[in-house]
């Protein structure tokens, strides 16, 4: 049996219906929270303390989010498909709706690592409930202060290249809940071989141009995956 490589490249929209706040819509974190005072190498650096507090307070909205019919059908390509998920998301909810192959391309909520070796495979680990917090002064194993395993914007996006390889072997790609307006995955629509069909899912107007073979379905992530699920089953 043919198995087809499929692409799910996923933004804020899918988790959005799982109640966690989205970053760039007008009621969204950066309103609250600017992103230079807790996601830049330099608000680190001024206040690491108050990074790690906004960082536990996003964990502390993760833990109690459940993965919505979005991540679940998204999971359940993996019956009869190669599935390979890129996402934009730091949190979880696609590995708790089963998804067994998810590249996190702006890190995870739910790690920590050093603050002088970001991407030391020795140094990062991950938080569980009940102690899901990162302490002031506390340590990773090299001595530096412990920091969310989170991208920051300015810091280079380590699995980029990756994420490449997988969209330019896809077979087909959808993109849910996310504006296309976000660098560097943006450009990932370039890595599409020509002929490859992309679904779009997602209920605001498309920024997608000199993209061909682009189907926008204009609604939420839960019933915009039901929908493509009947188109892919034809």
């Amino acid at each position: 049996m043919f198995m087809r490589n499929i692409v799910v490249l996923t933004g804020a929209g899918i988790s959005a219906e799982s109640g966690l706040s989205t970053f760039r819509d007008s009621d969204g974190l950066w309103e609250k929270h600017p992103v230079s005072r807790v996601a830049t190498h330099e608000a680190w650096e001024t206040d690491p303390e108050y990074v790690n507090e906004f960082y536990n307070m996003l964990r502390a909205k993760l833990v109690t989010a459940l993965p919505n019919d979005g991540h679940k059908l998204v999971a359940e390509l993996e019956k009869d498909n190669n599935v390979t998920v890129i996402t934009q998301n730091v949190d979880n909810l696609h590995e708790m709706a089963g998804s067994t192959r998810v590249i996190h391309l702006h890190g995870e909520l739910m790690k920590v690592c050093s603050s002088r070796d970001v991407d030391n495979p020795h140094f990062i680990r991950t938080l569980t409930p009940p102690d899901i917090n990162v302490y002031p002064g506390e340590k990773a194993g090299d001595g530096s202060l412990l920091r969310p395993y989170i991208v920051f914007f300015g810091e280079a996006v380590p699995n980029i290249s990756v994420a490449a390889e997988e969209v330019n072997k896809a077979d087909v790609l959808i993109i849910i809940g996310t504006s296309l307006n976000v660098y560097p995955a943006a450009g990932l629509v370039q890595y599409v071989r020509a002929g490859v069909p992309i679904y779009l899912i997602d209920p605001k107007p498309a920024m997608i141009s000199g993209i061909h073979d682009v189907t926008q379905i204009a609604c939420g992530a839960g019933e915009g995956m039901h929908r493509l699920m009947k188109i892919l089953r034809k």
